[in-house]
């Protein structure tokens, strides 16, 4: 211990190499040992070896043993009088509550013969030490993305900090929270989802159903621990990140898959596949930092690591212009300091040597949620050139070509043409009108077909909600609630929130927190404004949809804009019947008709094989009059699901049907619902020839 009291000790700067930890212990962890009195007694002493005693840092001391500095006692070179026989007074006589962790080093080994003289810890990506692990604000320069330390990397055996970035810019890190939660409502989600636990095989190495699985268990823990934050109210200084308190759920009860880091493409992955937070690239093996841009491997313990992927969001000086090149700068640094040719870096450096292929996310702006982020995997690239340049500060930079391999799926270039079609940059080819809905709905929807010389759908009339006859009325009215200003999470006295189950059903960005069950909306009867969070089916459009000619199922659905998981699509709109005429519509070959009462596999494999509780028996005919929902097109593997709506109102029935994305859905993906199964008894309804094309495809639907 005498080495770390005094400053004659401290080792000469430059003498060792600090970045090769080998262990991290808090000095409470030591337990000091003292010579044992004449009188004492001992355990498993040796005949005639001095006996021994253990003491804690915090005492008590036997006779003659004073207690030791920083926890108690007086500083290196302090003398005080003390009588003979008695223990010296404490100095410092309140017990330091974090104690500062002693890390021992390893001595630099000399390089390799004409090996680059950079160190590098096995811990560093891809080794076989566990990643270090930042929990405190880091005085270190921060990385791309806002990465202290190292690269942003997180131990997943343990919580991470509620202040970990997922899609802003700069994250910083607090103290982390301890394992497991205290709530029981949280405590209780994975029950409630009963979770389908992968074997060892699955969470090493994924597929497409492991990878669909994972995100929408993550999501979903997301949703329901934000409407469970939400209904507590907010505390101030206190950070809500629901993303991480899921994040860490999923990684303790190991909901993920494809752990196993590896350079290329990552099972299950697809080019194209769009991520708003950063906790989604980690559960998927796509990219290990929570935080850092870069990600590395250390292929053997004779070579350097190379990168496996980066992020690329615009929190350095990125130049993302050419959807094919990217030239990516590299971490570390700041406006006063230089870069190094280390770490990160030196990893990209090695990939360029050694022609590996990088993974490359890129991070957009997320136009619903100004500060949050969206994260498009754009596939593979190789490192083309490196080279150093002064950046804005004044600085060396390191600077990384990157270039887009050939033959994969657009990805980012798409988003880029979305976005210039929303600006006006430039026009949609194939556009046959610009309206579909001729100014009914919020934002307009585009007729298009660019597969062949059709001019458009049969014709029939734009409403934007679902029309009631009286005989389709039920009598389900109630009254609304009171809440002026808008309903509230957590306000116990608002009808609405009761009829919901004493919860809000919508989260942040109009998300749905529970699929399934019948949601209360707020209503004609109830004195909230438009703008309240209980109306978020209501106003219309929230994402600007197509309508588009597909190469064999007639028109289709897509949208130009992102979809997150849970949110708002659309409603379906046409006329309500009893449903005594169901069965009429039905003979009438009617192919825009949503019958409620068909059941469609569950979403989760846990999930009950039924059609969620109706009020009243409700089916919409789209054929005569309806909106964009006439369009979608039926999948055995849909990423939309519909549900129930109903809107208060103390004069009549308001039972509407949404549809909502079951996962993230990227721009120009086209929209699909299952049309569900109908009742046994009316089985010998006639089939339709299913053209989904996905693997799970029944081969027919009604």
């Amino acid at each position: 211990m005498e080495q770390f009291q005094g400053q004659d000790s401290t080792p000469p700067s430059g003498s060792i190499d600090k970045s090769r930890v080998l262990e991290i212990r808090p000095l409470r962890c030591l337990v000091p040992i003292f010579p044992s009195q004449p009188n004492s007694t001992s355990f498993n002493t040796p005949q005639g070896a001095a006996p021994f005693v253990c003491s804690s840092p915090s005492g008590p001391f036997p006779p003659g043993a004073a207690p030791f500095y920083p926890f108690f006692g007086a500083p290196p070179g302090h003398n005080p009088q003390t009588p003979p026989g008695q223990t010296p007074p404490f100095r410092f006589n309140t017990p330091v509550s974090d104690a500062v962790p002693i890390t021992s080093f390893r001595a630099p080994s000399p390089p390799r013969a004409g090996a680059t003289s950079y160190h590098h810890s096995t811990a560093a990506n891809g080794g076989t030490t566990p990643s270090k692990r930042v929990t405190r604000k880091s005085a270190k320069p921060q990385t791309q993305d806002g990465a202290a330390g190292e690269a942003g990397y997180v131990n997943f055996s343990m919580p991470v900090s509620d202040t970990e970035d997922t899609g802003n810019e700069k994250g910083s890190r607090t103290r982390s929270r301890k394992k497991g939660s205290t709530d029981p409502e949280v405590d209780n989600i994975l029950t409630s989802l009963n979770i389908v636990k992968f074997d060892q095989a699955r969470q090493n190495d994924g597929d497409r159903d492991s990878i669909e699985y994972v995100l929408l268990i993550f999501d979903l823990i997301r949703r329901k621990i934000a409407q469970i934050e939400d209904s507590k109210g907010s505390s101030p200084g206190v950070i809500k990140r629901p993303d991480l308190k899921a994040g860490t759920i999923s990684m303790t009860n190991n909901i993920r898959t494809n752990a196993t880091k590896r350079i290329g493409s990552v099972p299950g992955v697809e080019v194209g596949d769009i991520f708003f937070f950063r906790f989604e690239l980690c559960l998927v093996g796509l990219h290990a930092p929570s935080m850092g841009g870069i990600d590395y491997l250390k292929v053997n313990l004779e070579e350097e690591p190379v990168a496996v992927s980066i992020v690329s969001s615009g929190g350095y000086e990125d130049d993302v212009e050419d959807g094919n090149v990217l030239i990516y700068s590299g971490q570390g640094g700041n406006l006063n300091i230089d870069q190094k040719l280390e770490k990160g870096n030196l990893s990209l450096k090695k990939s360029l040597d050694r022609g590996k292929e990088v993974r490359v996310i890129r991070g957009m702006k997320d136009v619903a949620s100004p500060a949050g982020k969206v994260y498009v995997y754009d596939g593979l690239y190789n490192v083309e050139e490196s080279w150093v340049e002064k950046g804005k500060g004044g600085c060396n930079v390191f600077k990384f070509k990157l270039l887009r391999l050939r033959g994969q799926p657009e990805a980012f270039t798409t988003w880029k043409l979305t976005q210039q079609w929303k600006d006006g940059i430039i026009p949609r080819i194939g556009v046959i009108l610009p309206d579909l809905t001729s100014g009914a709905e919020s934002l307009p929807v585009s007729l298009v077909n660019d597969v062949d010389s059709e001019k458009g759908p049969e014709y029939f009339t734009y409403v934007s909600s679902i029309k009631y006859s009286k005989e389709a009325n039920s009598a389900d009215s109630s009254s609304g609630c009171a809440c002026a200003g808008g309903c509230l999470p957590g306000n116990q006295n608002c009808y609405c929130i009761q009829k919901n189950g004493g919860y809000l059903p919508y989260i942040a960005n109009g998300v749905v927190a529970n699929t399934g069950k019948l949601i209360y909306e707020c209503g004609p009867s109830c004195l909230c404004p438009p703008n309240c969070k209980n109306r978020a089916s209501q106003g219309g459009l929230k994402v600007r949809l197509e309508v588009f000619k597909t190469k064999d199922k007639g028109w289709g659905l897509r949208s130009w804009d992102p979809i997150r998981g849970g949110a708002y699509i659309c409603e379906y709109a046409g006329e309500a019947f009893v449903y005594s005429k169901v069965e009429a519509l039905h003979n009438d070959m009617d192919d825009y008709l949503f019958d409620a009462t068909r059941s469609c596999p569950p979403i989760l494999p846990s999930d009950p094989n039924e059609a969620p509780k109706m009020p009243f028996p409700l089916a919409i005919s789209a054929k005569n009059i309806g909106n964009v929902a006439r369009f979608m097109n039926h999948s055995c593997s849909p990423n939309v699901i519909w549900q129930p709506v109903l809107r208060t109102n103390n004069k009549e029935s308001d039972l509407h049907v949404v549809f909502l994305a079951i996962r993230h859905i990227p721009p120009m993906t086209e929209l699909t619902y299952d049309y569900g199964m109908v009742p046994p008894e009316k089985m010998g309804r006639r089939k339709k020839l299913c053209l989904c094309g996905s693997s799970k495809c029944r081969g027919f639907f009604h």
